[in-house]
């Protein structure tokens, strides 16, 4: 299946996600902050990117204004999965470059359902 990473600042939704993924038949590759998510995607190029938003330092908006900008990784697809909700968000990330939206909390059969829409695309 696919290669998958997972940007969060939340070591409870990184395991949550991780075991979904891998229960599905996907590999998964963990970043805890928006510079080190970029700096894996271009080091490890995954199939998609499982991004949330609010986190310290570079947030999941900038971390996927950069990939999307980034001749490298701008193909790899961005899912920002994420506690806001508002549509300016939605907007916004997909000014950034997402390709779709999900609002935590999440249920394995959407995460999965989109992430495959996304990896089919």
């Amino acid at each position: 299946m696919a290669r998958v990473l997972i940007v969060d600042d939340s070591p409870t939704e990184i395991h949550k996600l991780t075991d979904w993924l891998e229960k599905h038949g996907h590999q998964v590759i963990k970043a805890s902050n928006g510079a080190d998510g970029v700096a894996l995607a271009r080091q490890e190029k995954p199939d998609a990117v499982l991004m949330d938003i609010v986190m310290p330092g570079m947030n999941g908006f900038q971390a996927t204004r950069q990939l999307s900008k980034d001749p490298e990784t701008r193909d790899i697809p961005v899912l920002v999965v994420t506690t806001k909700d508002q549509d300016t968000d939605r907007i916004w990330a997909t000014r950034q470059g997402a390709r779709d939206f999900l609002t935590k909390p999440i249920d394995e059969d959407a995460l999965i359902s989109k992430l495959d829409e996304v990896l089919r695309a």
